[in-house]
């Protein structure tokens, strides 16, 4: 166990349970218009948490209840570039009968903590909490700035939160070179001897579309050749139905050479069924960054059973790769044809920086003094994140949370899904890694 902590009073290994399971009791769902219950709250919990141990944070609220906390601790050498730990404090809403546990409640059971945020992101929150309040309670100051965010607003594209104090206060990023975040550390073990990390250093980019088709208005007892719904209907289930073609970046090449090398055996990306079939719950993160994507999520049309409508809408959640995003829209005007009027709700771009450097040694070395049979390998998010925001401003964003996960957990599986929970153990060995990158970097 790693020496991290007070004179030797509570320790960041033993308050980061607790610490993940308050938050997770402060429901801050995102519905995407306000409506949300909690990121005030949350925003003033973690601004006390700091403030504890002797820092000044900031809360920043970009609309009634929309609110991010920001701090700064100062680093031995000011002089260095600084490092941002970013993290996002909402969770997409859960429907409280759909799970074995509240999720609101953070209860503890098989060895988990329970609850929406789990793994999306309270507890990378937590861990980061749980360090942050061990060093400066100990007098242990990082080696260079490190910036703290914890932000409102990342589950409907940060908005008022990460694009908020992007584009209003960029000042409190002064001096940042660098970031860390969410989806990115974890754990996928190919045997006894090796345990991959995966460590996010690019993400898809997105367009959140609205599409509409406007028809004629009419009976419904008499044929209709124009028919807005028909017409909807039939180009959303192509788009639907439609395979877009493989494409690899260096991302996603580097991170099929290291999986082939442990696996003992050549990947080709072209021909990955049976190869995603063997790597469990990460297929589903990994099978959706070989080629861009565009899923129908809503469909709204008409008032009246016997009343046709003169529009239809329907919406899609798109995802393009780095390097890719003009052959994706010109792949969806093709597949939705000229009667489809296709505009952005949320767009934004992709992201990728290189897996080297001296912040990527120390993710390294961090990882493998916690866990020696730990590799960190490169690997792309089909989501997006926070990064995506911080890019504008120059920061170089990674995924890295931090967690050794049981084989059997389906992790991918727990974002935005029923059921999200975290391994306790997980949670203390994430506060052990964190404190060791932390002096590393």
């Amino acid at each position: 166990m790693t020496e991290t902590g007070t004179t030797r009073g509570v320790t960041g290994e033993d308050e980061v349970v607790d610490l993940c399971r308050e938050l997770i009791r402060i429901d801050t769902s995102n519905y995407g218009d306000h409506s949300g219950p909690g990121e005030r709250t949350a925003a003033e919990y973690v601004a006390e948490k700091l403030a504890e141990v002797g820092l000044e944070p900031q809360i920043f609220e970009s609309h009634r209840g929309r609110a991010s906390t920001v701090a700064r601790i100062e680093g031995e050498d000011p002089s260095r570039p600084a490092l941002l730990i970013h993290g996002h404090t909402d969770v997409v809403p859960a429907n409280a009968g759909d799970w074995t546990h509240h999720p609101f409640s953070g209860e503890i059971a098989d060895g988990c903590v329970w609850g929406r945020g789990a793994v999306d992101m309270k507890d990378m929150d937590a861990m980061t909490l749980a360090v942050v309040r061990d060093r400066l309670r100990s007098g242990r100051r990082p080696p260079r700035d490190i910036v703290l965010a914890f932000l409102a607003d990342e589950e409907a594209g940060g908005t008022y939160g990460a694009r908020h104090l992007v584009d209003k206060h960029p000042e409190l990023f002064e001096g940042v070179t660098e970031a860390i975040s969410e989806v990115g550390g974890f754990s996928f073990t190919v045997n006894e001897q090796r345990r991959l990390y995966l460590i996010q250093t690019a993400e898809k980019g997105m367009h959140w579309m609205k599409l509409t088709v406007a028809g004629t208005a009419g009976h419904g007892s008499m044929i209709h050749r124009d028919n807005a719904i028909t017409e909807l209907s039939e180009a959303v289930a192509r788009l639907g139905r439609h395979r877009f073609p493989v494409r690899v970046t260096k991302t996603t090449r580097a991170f099929l050479d290291e999986l082939g090398d442990a696996l003992g055996t050549e990947l080709d990306p072209e021909d990955m069924e049976a190869t995603l079939a063997t790597l469990g719950g990460i297929a589903k993160l990994i099978g959706a960054t070989l080629s861009n994507t565009a899923n129908p999520t809503q469909l709204n049309a008409g008032y009246k059973v016997n009343v046709i409508p003169s529009e239809a809408t329907a919406y899609v959640d798109g995802r393009f790769l780095p390097g890719f995003e003009e052959e994706f829209l010109a792949d969806l005007d093709r597949i939705l044809g000229p009667r489809v009027r296709r505009e952005d709700v949320h767009a934004d771009k992709a992201v990728e920086t290189t897996f080297d450097g001296a912040l990527v040694e120390a993710m390294q070395s961090a990882l493998r003094a916690e866990d020696p049979a730990a590799k960190a390998i490169p690997y792309m998010l089909s989501g997006g994140t926070d990064a995506k925001s911080f890019d504008d401003l120059g920061i170089r964003g990674f995924g890295f949370a931090p967690l050794k996960l049981p084989p059997e957990l389906d992790f991918a599986g727990m974002f935005h899904g029923v059921d999200e929970r975290v391994p306790v153990d997980a949670l203390r060995f994430g506060v052990r890694v964190l404190d060791r990158f932390i002096d590393a970097s």
